[in-house]
């Protein structure tokens, strides 16, 4: 994808084959470094080359971001379609019939998680480029400034953070200055939990004049860190967390997230919660209805064709990636950090419990139950396996 031919000179990314300028998540940093992670595991050395070229051509693409997906200069993005079909109220990637334009939890999240992962890159190159320390500084700040802006200081009615119902939201900005939240509670506002990154003591003591910069920076912008994880407070083994969410922010919507009667399901964490089975979510725009409503199976909107189906089941890549988050979690604040899981059954687990946990429900969706079923497959015969001497 970043090669020439596709990555445009502008810096931005096509999203898929018949649409070249819609756009998915930034996930092209963080899969990089997967990369080169496994390689380096592999040959003990890993290939810098590859690095280094990568995080040039994604400097492009986080510049494109930033100066075409954040109308309000304010650190808090669009990005419309972003790989999730129906998931909203409106498409999202076609003009809002209400006007104006939406601030997205999603978009927003998905920048501070590609804040992290060239961040992990600029530290990796930085052991064997001393320069690459500007870089690790730049991306620091800027996921302050993106995390800050998600839940400002004081209570906003046109922010992301629902202080009440303790979750994020998108944002419709009318063209009359007004402000809505849109209140369905979908995987859009459990994406949060993956901007999240710990650095290690020793990754910025060895660049003390960046540490000095970034330390003058937070005593410059108290009010970044107002509603944040505080980067000052070490974890485990001194460790540093940058995350969107304080620990009161993390329970709220863990809470939620482990609420069978919401997210969590038999086979993994849902993408829309099951509450809007019940209660969903019903907007009005000049006579006509925009509903929400949990759907786990193929699509009842003719959003996307009608066989997008992002209002309820299982999305495997994205709860890999809340688990991710989760596991940076707990290698900061340890095994004293407990939740209830699931939420109202009275038992108490570790983060990395709460992982396992989660794991096991996803991988039995595979698995044959006590009928020889398995869930992937749903109530289609077809792909049920024929008894032996039946044809």
């Amino acid at each position: 994808m970043l090669h020439e031919v596709y990555l445009h000179p502008n810096g931005q990314l096509p999203a898929y084959e018949w649409n070249f300028s819609d756009v998915n998540p930034p996930v092209h940093a963080w899969a990089a470094y997967q990369l080169y992670k496994a390689g380096r595991a592999s040959d003990g050395s890993g290939d810098a080359a590859f690095l280094q070229l990568t995080f040039a051509k994604l400097l492009l693409n986080f510049t494109w971001w930033v100066n075409r997906k954040d109308q309000a200069d304010n650190n808090v993005f669009e990005g419309g379609f972003l790989g999730l079909d129906n998931i909203g109220v409106f498409d999202r990637s076609q003009p809002l019939p209400t006007g104006g334009y939406l601030e997205q939890a999603d978009g927003t999240a998905w920048m501070a998680f590609f804040c992290l992962s060239m961040l992990m890159i600029a530290l990796e190159l930085e052991k064997i480029d001393p320069n690459y320390g500007e870089f690790v500084e730049r991306f620091i700040e800027h996921f302050f400034r993106i995390a800050g802006a998600m839940d400002r200081i004081e209570v906003n009615e046109d922010e992301l953070w629902d202080e009440e119902d303790g979750f994020f939201y998108d944002l419709l900005r009318l063209p009359d200055g007004r402000s809505q939240r849109l209140k369905v509670r979908s995987i859009v506002g459990l994406l949060p939990l993956f901007a999240t990154a710990v650095i290690e003591e020793d990754q910025i003591d060895r660049i003390p004049a960046v540490e000095q910069r970034i330390a003058r920076f937070m005593r410059r912008n108290p009010e970044l860190f107002a509603n944040i994880a505080d980067p000052n407070k070490p974890g485990q083994e001194g460790r540093m967390l940058l995350s969107v969410l304080n620990e009161g922010k993390l329970r709220r919507v863990l809470a939620r997230m482990l609420d069978e009667n919401e997210f969590l399901s038999d086979y993994g964490i849902r993408s829309l919660s099951r509450h809007h089975l019940d209660h969903p979510f019903v907007m009005n725009v000049s006579g006509q209805e925009f509903r929400v409503r949990y759907v786990p199976a193929e699509s009842d909107s003719g959003l996307f064709g009608g066989n997008s189906n992002w209002r309820g089941p299982i999305w495997i890549p994205v709860n890999l990636l809340l688990l991710r988050g989760l596991e940076w979690l707990y290698l900061y604040y340890g095994e004293d950090f407990k939740v209830e899981c699931p939420t109202g059954s009275g038992r108490q687990m570790s983060l990395i419990e709460v992982i396992q946990e989660i794991a096991q429900r996803l991988m039995r969706i595979f698995l044959r139950d006590k009928n020889g079923k398995r869930a992937v497959y749903g109530g289609t015969s077809k792909f049920r396996p024929t008894p032996i001497g039946r044809i």
